[in-house]
């Protein structure tokens, strides 16, 4: 054996990829293992760097301030800078043996409602070199989220990014955690409309958390309640969140019912309907993102809009005919087409 020509060596570089999702229909169903029907996006996080000893080191373009998140993290809520919690709560959750050096280049909006921040988890796990199902991906993910923000949230953002189908939409039962491919019609455009920046407030989202469990212990899982339950729940903000919940299931299952039958106008009708439930039900519309929806869906082309994700602001999705609108950075709009879920390259 010759000897060893350590000047060629080079350290192992790795990619890891997660996409954004917009929710097609189906929010605030998710943690009370409801359905939602999300499509991962053509916009990405992507970590690209090495392994080594110490700490995880991530710097952004996105970000002013470096990450640099020690293995024995022990309270993600009190690292700074902000977005390094997200990384330090994948390392609390996961314990990994070895740190990682890197950038941060993200595609994904902030304060959108296209879950950077589950991209960001899931995209780290992977770098940090999880291995286990999509699912078990989706959970670490989820538990990350738990620790770093407050915000109790469901399972769907982690489950769609994990497991998302380049060929289109995906069913979720966030109960079995099952995930079923949806087509979408070729000639059928997906656009998400930039409303207003949102934080999703843990306290508020929190206090629908609750609201739904308050339901629940009346009258049992909303996702096998019917919406004549409700009238047995007195405290009428209760009876109108699980209301929601319950006919969101519903509006999941017609949306896609619709898709499968290219029932295009039964699709927008069953959109503009879920946002018209988290307007008046749950309280998690604003105005500007009403009038934004109204203006949508009255144009011509556009089949139906709706507000995307957990609420207070961010984007709007909408299905329309080809063309009626051009991505434009500027504007903030974006017609999006389905992407891979996540994923890990070795260069």
């Amino acid at each position: 054996m010759g000897p060893i020509d350590f000047a060629a060596m080079t350290i192992a570089r790795i990619r890891a990829t997660a996409p954004g999702r917009v929710n097609l229909i189906g929010d605030h169903t998710d943690y009370t293992g409801g359905l939602v029907l999300p499509m991962t996006i053509d916009r990405a996080m992507v970590i690209e760097g090495h392994r080594t000893t110490g700490a995880v080191v991530l710097r952004s373009a996105n970000e002013a301030e470096l990450a640099e998140v020690p293995l024995d993290v022990d309270d993600p809520t009190r690292v700074t800078p902000g977005w390094a919690r997200y990384i330090a709560g994948v390392i609390q959750q996961m314990k990994p043996t070895m740190g990682f050096i890197g950038t941060v280049t993200s595609q994904i909006p902030d304060g959108a409602g296209l879950s950077s921040s589950a991209a960001l988890e899931v995209a780290v796990a992977l770098a940090l070199g999880f291995t286990g199902s999509s699912t078990d991906l989706a959970l670490l993910g989820q538990r990350a989220e738990h620790a770093a923000s407050g915000v109790p949230c469901g399972i769907m953002d982690q489950l769609s990014i994990a497991a998302g189908d380049e060929t289109g939409a995906t069913l979720i039962d966030c109960h079995r955690l099952t995930v079923t491919p949806v087509a979408l019609p070729p000639d059928l455009d997906v656009v998400v409309v930039y409303g207003h920046h949102r934080t999703l407030i843990a306290s508020a989202y929190a206090d629908r958390v609750a609201e739904c469990a308050a339901a629940e212990v009346l009258i049992g899982p909303l996702r096998l309640a019917t919406t004549a339950d409700t009238d047995r729940i007195a405290n009428p903000v209760v009876r109108a969140r699980a209301r929601h919940v319950i006919s969101e299931n519903q509006r999941v299952r017609d949306f896609a019912a619709a898709l499968a039958a290219d029932d295009r106008a039964a699709a927008g009708s069953a959109m503009v309907s879920s946002h018209n439930s988290l307007r008046h039900d749950f309280d998690t519309s604003t105005p500007q993102m009403d009038a934004l929806v109204h203006t949508l869906s009255s144009r011509k082309g556009v089949w139906g809009a709706r507000m995307t994700g957990g609420g207070f602001g961010g984007c709007a999705v909408a299905l329309t005919e080809p063309g009626v609108f051009q991505t434009s950075e500027t504007e903030r709009v974006w017609v999006v087409h389905p992407a891979p879920g996540a994923r890990v390259e070795h260069l």
